[in-house]
């Protein structure tokens, strides 16, 4: 029953979490220092359960690309939406197996956010001085592919964030539109890392000692909430901006330094 209590926090968090630009690794963290660590497999299987409800929340959008492939506009948005999953693909495969990626431990996390912060306040700030402009360039959807890599390199960037302020960096400044682009890129970049974790646990043999009820209550957990968060946060960037999530961030950051242990 405590897994199963566990779990279902677990997945709540994640929920919430996972697309506010605040960095989920840094809450799950926090959480799993006192409900204990959970698998590789879990904590990515989650991150799946949370995108789950990204292709619940854009279901028309994506039908449109689907069925509307031969208009101009819907095959470019997928085409560029598959150019910045292959540039995170292509760069983040020699990067992971090369090991180069910081441990999700508190000291480099708690940095991540505190500079990730003061990057959205002075992003945003940069990005409301020009035109309003809605159209992804080949060249956003290039560094948005990068910028999940850098947060994959990077634990506690936060994978959101990241591409939502490198689109917006790049000249699409409305954030709806940027936050879009971000959320679609992430369907297929999460659902390939959970498959990809899913192997690994096969392989090595983990995923027979996996809690799977547990983690079953986690992703249908992370699914809904995911689904709530999404739908307030696009109201929300609509007539306000980032400020709160930045400062929130820089806060925790400096929370994490202050109150766990640096090898938690």
């Amino acid at each position: 029953m405590h897994d199963l209590i566990s779990a279902l926090i677990l997945g709540i968090l994640e929920g919430i979490t996972e697309f506010l630009p605040i960095s989920s690794t840094g809450h799950l963290l926090i959480a799993q220092h006192w409900l204990g660590p959970k698998s590789d497999l879990f904590n990515i299987a989650i991150q799946a359960g949370a995108i789950l409800a990204i292709t619940l929340v854009y279901r028309t959008r994506l039908m449109a690309m689907a069925t509307g492939f031969r208009q101009a506009q819907q095959r470019d948005y997928l085409f560029k939406i598959m150019t910045a999953f292959a540039v995170t693909a292509i760069v983040g495969l020699p990067v992971r197996w090369m090991g180069w990626e910081l441990p999700d431990t508190v000291t480099p996390v708690a940095w991540a956010l505190i500079l990730g912060g003061i990057a959205m306040l002075a992003v945003e700030r940069f990005s409301e001085r020009g035109p309003d402009l809605t159209t992804v360039t080949w060249k956003i959807a290039i560094a948005v592919g990068l910028a999940q890599v850098l947060a994959g390199v990077f634990p506690g960037t936060s994978r959101s964030a990241a591409a939502i302020f490198v689109a917006m960096l790049f000249g699409l400044n409305r954030k709806p539109a940027a936050a879009e682009f971000a959320f679609l890129v992430g369907i297929p970049t999460m659902f390939a890392a959970s498959a990809y974790a899913l192997l690994e646990a096969v392989h090595n043999g983990s995923a027979t000692t996996e809690n799977w009820p547990a983690l079953a209550v986690a992703f249908i957990s992370a699914s809904v909430t995911g689904f709530a968060t999404v739908r307030w946060l696009l109201a929300f960037i609509s007539s306000h901006r980032f400020t709160g999530f930045a400062i929130y961030r820089i806060a925790l950051g400096i929370g994490l330094l202050a109150l766990l242990p640096a090898n938690t």
